[in-house]
């Protein structure tokens, strides 16, 4: 890529908004994410009783839902992150594009 647009780019206000609310919701997402996956691994480190209850007459226990919900909630952000990147970051990308090749 040319150093000069390399430049435009860098200076456009549209790219520091776009680079500013991507790393944001990137770090919520993280930190999200973090609590949901190192809460589980504590609660299988700290309170097995918990995870080890039986739900019902049957052998499941209360750890495979906790266990899957962690599954899915991992696969719902990653949908939330997705739709937004489609939507606001591809329309900032665009009209980032739009102005430096002007």
């Amino acid at each position: 890529m040319d150093d000069k647009l390399t430049q435009r780019i860098i200076s456009n206000p549209r790219y520091q908004e776009l680079k500013a609310k991507r790393s944001r919701f990137g770090w919520i997402l993280t930190l999200a994410m973090m609590v949901v996956y190192y809460g589980f691994i504590l609660l299988v480190a700290f309170n097995k009783e918990f995870l080890s209850q039986r739900l019902g007459d049957g052998v499941m226990t209360m750890g495979i839902p906790v266990g899957f919900g962690v599954i899915v909630f991992t696969i719902v952000i990653t949908a939330i992150y997705v739709r937004r990147a489609n939507s606001e970051y591809d329309e900032l990308s665009n009209a980032i594009i739009t102005e430096v090749h002007q």
